[in-house]
Parts: C-alpha cells; sequence; structure tokens
C-alpha cells in the first residue's frame, strides 16, 4: 500500500493483494456462511447468542456512534456528551478545549502541526475528539491521557509523523500518538496512526475499561502495547483494526485481567529478520486474551502468550504463518460481558480495509441526545457553537418538552429529531399567546409567543409535534394569537411534523421584507383556524394535511393563509398534492387573505393552491379582504383542486396550465443556489 520510509526495514507482502482480492467477494462473504479457508484455526466462530442486542456493529450499519465492548460497561463511554461542541483548527484551541475541566465535543478540522515537535497534547476526562470527515489530523505531536482521566472518546483523526529519523526503536524519543496510564473508559475509533516517535498507542497502568476498534495502524514499529504494570486490571476490546507494514505489539498485552481481539486484520508485517521481536498479537505475563475471526496474512507468530498467561484462539483465517501459535488455557467467554457480531474471518481484509481509518461520514455529524445528555431541548441548541458549518443533530427521546426552543440566527445546519415511532411520539409545546407579558413591559408579540422560534439557516425537524396549547376559548386576553413555530432562516425542512394550535399557528417570515427565505413542509400536519399558514417566506406545503378548526361559526370560522409576500418575489405559500379537511360547516372557510403589516404596501401576498383536495368547508368565494386591502389585488390563484370545495366561480380564480408550469415545488425552492430538498424524497 506505502512504502515504508524507516532505514533499514521491507515489509513482509502479500496483504493489499490479498484484501483487494477479498474485497470482490464481501458481499457474498457477509451474506452467506464462509465456506473452506486458506488455513482455518480449529475452534468454530463464535456467533451472537439468541435475543441478545449486539453493541457493536450491527448487521445494518459497519459501525456505530456508541462506545462498544469493554468501553460501554460500568456507565459507558460518553466522551464531551452534554458539554458544547466546538470545531478547532489549531494547536492553542486544541489545547485549551482538550484540557479544560468541562465536557466539550471537538471537531477538528484540518491538519494541526504541533510544536514543539513531538509536544503533548493533554486530554482531561469528558472529552470526545472527533475529526471532520476525513480532514482532522494531528501532525508531530500526542495525545496524552494522565492518570485518572476518565470517558474520553478519540475518533476519526490521522495522527502522525513525530518519527525521529535513525531511532526505530523510539528510545531517544518517547513520542507516541495516544498515550494513556491509569484511565478508565475509553473509547479509540476509526483513526489512522502512522509514523511516530515510539508508539502508537500505548495504554498502561491499570487503565480499565477500554475498546480500540476500526483503527488503522501503519508503517512502524512498536504498534500498540498494553501494561506497565505488575497488577491484573485492565480491561480492553480491540476489534476490526488493521495492523499493515508493523513489526511487534499488534498489540501486545501485558498483565490484562481481560484482552478480546476480534476480526483485527494483520497484513505487510515488518521482515527485518528478527527471528523474536517481530511478531503478532502477544499474551504477556498474566493475560487472559480471546481471539476471534481475524485474519493474519503472512505473520510471524501470529500468536502467541508467556506459560503464565491464558490465550484462547477460534476462528481465525491463517495464510502463510511462521513461528508460534500459542493457545493454552480457558481465559475468559467475552459474553459474560457483552454482546456483539462476529464477521467472517474471510471478510475480514475487506471489511477493514475499507472501514478502518477515517471516514468521509464520521464528524460531519454531531448528535446531541435529550434528555440522556441535555436536559433540554435548548441546552442541546445552546450547545451548538455560533457560526456552525457542520451538522448537528439533536435526538429527541420521545415524550413531552414543556419548554419554548430558540435556534438562534448564528445557530445553522441544526436538526431536530424525534425518536420515537411516530410524530406523535415527541412534543415540544408551551402555552404563551402574543397578549401576555414580557418582562420589562411590553407583550410577546408574535416573536415571543412560538414555542419553537427558528432563525439559523439549514434548520431540518423530523418525526416531532410541535404546538402551542394555549386555550384561546379559555382565556379573554387581547392578543390570542398563539405561535407553535415562527422561521426567519432559509432552506429549512420540516418532514413528518405536526404543528398544533389556533390562531398563527405557523408563521413562514423573513428577517426583513426584501429577503427571501424558503420553507419546505414535506408530509406533515398543519392545523388551526385564523391566519394558521402565513408570513412573507417563500414556503411550500407539500403531500400534508391541513386541518381547519371550526370556531363555532355558521358562516365565518377563519381563514387558512395570510401571505405577506414581498412584492418583488413572485413566490409566496404553496399548498401542493396536500388535503384539507374541516369540522367547520359548509361554505364557512376561507382559502385566505392579504397581510399586510404595519399597512406595508410593497407587501403583496402570493398564494398558490394546486392539486389539493378542499373539503365542503371552503368557501365558494374563497378569498377575503383584510385592513382594507383587496384580496383582488394580492396573488391568489387555484390549480387543479378536486373535493366537494373546489368549486369554480368567478371569485376564484384559476392559473393556466403554462403559468402552473412555472409554479412548481422546484420553482419556489430554487432560489440562486438550486436548493431542492423535495429530491431526497
Amino acid at each position: 500500500m506505502r512504502d515504508i520510509l524507516l532505514p533499514s526495514v521491507t515489509r513482509r507482502r502479500g496483504g493489499v493483494r490479498a484484501a483487494v482480492a477479498a474485497a470482490t467477494a464481501l458481499l457474498a462473504a457477509l451474506a452467506t456462511s464462509v465456506a473452506a479457508q486458506e488455513a482455518r484455526a480449529d475452534a468454530p466462530a463464535a456467533t451472537t447468542r439468541s435475543g441478545a442486542e449486539p453493541s457493536g456493529p450491527t448487521a445494518g450499519a459497519r459501525w456505530s456512534d456508541t462506545a462498544h465492548g469493554f468501553a460501554s460497561l460500568a456507565g459507558g463511554t460518553t466522551g464531551g456528551a452534554g458539554g458544547k461542541v466546538v470545531t478547532v483548527t489549531d494547536q492553542a484551541a486544541l489545547k485549551a478545549y482538550a484540557g479544560a475541566p468541562e465536557p466539550y465535543i471537538i471537531r477538528v478540522e484540518g491538519t494541526i502541526e504541533v510544536e514543539p515537535f513531538g509536544s503533548e497534547i493533554d486530554v482531561t476526562s469528558d472529552k470526545t475528539i472527533v475529526g471532520i470527515g476525513t480532514t482532522g489530523e494531528i501532525v508531530h505531536g500526542e495525545l496524552h491521557l494522565g492518570p485518572g482521566t476518565s470517558n474520553v472518546i478519540i475518533r476519526n483523526l490521522t495522527i502522525r509523523d513525530s518519527y525521529v529519523e535513525g531511532d526505530w526503536d523510539g528510545k531517544t524519543s518517547d513520542f507516541d500518538a495516544i498515550q494513556m496510564d491509569t484511565v478508565d473508559h475509553v473509547w479509540i475509533d476509526h483513526n489512522r496512526l502512522t509514523r511516530m516517535g515510539d508508539g502508537l498507542i500505548d495504554l498502561r497502568k491499570d487503565s480499565r475499561y477500554v475498546t480500540v476498534s476500526y483503527n488503522r495502524f501503519e508503517n512502524h514499529n512498536k504498534a500498540f502495547g498494553i501494561g506497565w504494570t505488575s497488577n491484573v486490571k485492565t480491561q480492553v476490546t480491540i476489534d476490526h483494526n488493521w495492523f499493515d507494514g508493523t513489526k511487534q505489539r499488534n498489540p501486545s498485552a501485558d498483565n490484562c485481567a481481560y484482552a478480546h481481539l476480534y476480526n483485527n486484520y494483520l497484513s505487510a508485517q515488518v521482515d527485518d529478520g528478527d527471528p523474536v521481536w517481530t511478531y503478532g498479537n502477544y499474551a504477556r505475563g498474566r493475560t487472559r486474551m480471546v481471539i476471534e475471526n481475524s485474519y493474519y496474512d503472512g505473520i510471524q507468530h501470529p500468536y502467541q502468550a508467556d506459560a503464565t498467561a491464558e490465550l484462547v484462539q477460534r476462528g481465525s483465517v491463517l495464510k502463510g504463518t511462521t513461528g508460534r501459535h500459542d493457545t493454552w488455557g480457558a481465559a475468559f467467554d467475552p459474553r459474560a460481558f457483552y454482546a456483539y457480531r462476529l464477521d467472517p474471518a474471510s471478510a475480514v481484509p475487506a471489511l477493514v480495509t475499507r472501514f478502518s481509518g477515517p471516514q468521509k461520514t464520521i464528524g460531519t455529524n454531531t448528535t446531541l441526545d435529550v434528555p440522556a445528555d441535555y436536559s433540554t431541548v435548548q441546552a442541546a441548541v445552546d450547545a451548538v457553537p455560533a457560526g456552525n458549518a457542520t451538522e448537528i443533530t439533536i435526538r429527541l427521546a420521545p415524550g413531552t418538552y414543556r419548554e419554548k426552543v430558540r435556534v438562534g440566527r448564528d445557530r445553522h445546519h441544526v436538526t431536530l429529531l424525534g425518536t420515537g415511532r411516530s410524530r406523535s411520539d415527541t412534543l415540544v409545546v408551551h402555552d404563551t399567546p402574543a397578549g401576555a407579558p414580557k418582562p420589562g413591559g411590553g407583550t410577546q408579540g408574535s416573536w415571543g409567543s412560538a414555542t419553537v422560534l427558528v432563525e439559523g439557516n439549514d434548520f431540518t425537524a423530523r418525526n416531532l409535534t410541535f404546538s402551542n396549547d394555549f386555550d384561546e376559548a379559555a382565556v379573554e386576553i387581547a392578543g390570542e394569537q398563539a405561535l407553535a413555530v415562527k422561521t426567519t432562516g432559509d432552506r429549512l425542512v420540516f418532514d413528518d411534523t405536526a404543528f398544533l394550535g389556533n390562531q398563527d399557528t405557523l408563521m413562514v417570515d423573513t428577517p426583513q421584507l426584501t429577503t427571501r427565505s424558503r420553507v419546505y413542509v414535506h408530509d406533515s400536519f398543519v392545523e388551526g383556524d385564523v391566519d394558521f399558514i402565513y408570513g412573507r417566506a417563500t414556503a411550500v406545503i407539500e403531500d400534508s394535511v391541513i386541518k381547519a378548526l371550526s370556531r363555532g361559526s355558521d358562516s365565518n370560522n377563519g381563514y387558512i393563509t395570510a401571505a405577506s409576500t414581498w412584492a418583488g418575489n413572485p413566490y409566496g405559500i404553496l399548498i401542493s398534492r396536500s388535503k384539507v379537511v374541516s369540522d367547520a360547516p359548509a361554505g364557512s372557510f376561507h382559502l385566505g387573505r392579504p397581510w399586510h403589516p404595519g399597512g406595508e404596501p410593497r407587501a403583496v401576498g402570493q398564494v398558490l393552491v394546486r392539486d389539493t383536495e378542499l373539503p365542503a368547508a371552503v368557501k365558494a368565494s374563497p378569498w377575503t379582504d383584510m385592513s382594507g386591502f383587496s384580496w383582488r389585488d394580492a396573488r391568489f390563484a387555484e390549480y387543479r383542486n378536486t373535493g366537494p370545495g373546489a368549486l369554480l366561480t368567478p371569485d376564484r380564480p384559476q392559473m393556466t396550465a403554462p403559468e402552473a408550469a412555472t409554479h412548481t415545488t422546484a420553482h419556489y425552492l430554487a432560489g440562486d443556489d438550486g436548493w431542492a430538498p423535495q429530491r431526497s424524497r
């Protein structure tokens, strides 16, 4: 794959060729039982216990964003969950956040060159350090976890190049990639570690509850050492790692209470003629080691054990191996500690070469869990960094969240995701009307009444219900408007979302009259009575249900829309391929009226209702005047509607087919940047 750059050293060959060959058979290997393998050890491969929930990668995905193995035990490993999210691009910021006393999710973007050469970056407890996609690199420096450090996740980074020319054994420069002393609950996952000054990972001095998964250990002498203690306490899971072009410690485990190694791939071993200290896995001292379904390609001493250690090996592929193949003792049963799934050993080269090391999809979407890690939705939103440029998903467990949520104008790329089986399982609700007093005097107005306010761009909500449950019938107040959601941001998506309220349920707005903001509402439900879909944004409501609520009148129960579109914007509110339902009497509901906020003459509403089923509750003359402004001066139209409320009368402007061809979802949403969220459906 890459030639090692260290002096007087060559690698055993064949690993890359095997990986390429195995890649062509990957799907078949995963879908069927493993047939005859090139050279297989005696014991059969273990399988997940019936009914056990796998804690590692599942059948539907190659990996999970949750720590597995020993790192998942005794409370688990969550890293910086519950803390703020930050993005770092330089050494000073990385050092400050990694060493801070409070929790942080630290996203590393780009290459950080550490000075002086070989220096340590101290990492304290409750931290997640994750590279954004494949961009995050730490060069010439080490991540160091000192005694007592707990709950750390290090993911998706490249840590490289602190090798000192001529110091092959790292005797003069102890420049590791990651060094840990007396730590607990650490997950090291999907990193690439190469060409450091001493070890790639040193896990030392009674460290416990550690998982090392899907990493690449490359072009190095001492890859991964565990121990430096006379005690027998360390518990470590090591799975799906690729040891490629390394010499020794792949890993070596000294006095480990439990070392579980499975689905690892060892290839292209350094061949410098050393008959003893070139080896694969080594159980030293009183270690109890279990190896399962790994793949050893051309490895000298693939697995060996001291007489005082216990080593069980089962199900691995041995291709061209030589030297020691030690197994003795009972070791332990990993399934007594946690559930896991084994991949077939024959599939390991293809799987591990493809999925180990930094991945494009890791670190690009940070996940925050409510209430597991953040007690409220707002607390999770507050953890989003100002000016955020990568995806952050806030996952809401099923339940009712009685709070107001404000996604500020500098909080971008945020997704609120309900994790229940349906959108009704997760409810964000408050009960503030516009006329309610606010601290310092005055009333709340639309901004203050909204249960959820979205000012940031590129926001998404999915599988949720937003509600303002102010009871307008039970409370006498001037200002009964009670918004479930108000938006001013651009490129907003609401998918499988419900908006519940009465007057002014959903306000789609813009920061100012002449600014364009776009909102896409899909497969959703909106209910209300007066002006309950309104504002000056460009908004598409598609494949949705709109419920017009009765206020008990025989003649006028309300208005579905109240657009205030800027006259210079050809696209306001589009309701398409939807269904309007109502419990109001026949002929008692309007499709809409023109809203001119503050009498603004340049607010000339544009609404098109097309390809939508209308109930009998819709009036034969469905558009009406507002505040002295005639609906005939607005831009209201219908096209190809159906149902008992879709009458053709002189007071119902109909678009022509050529006009309708330029008033589609794509036209409304495209803007200048070609935004097309409907294509992802």
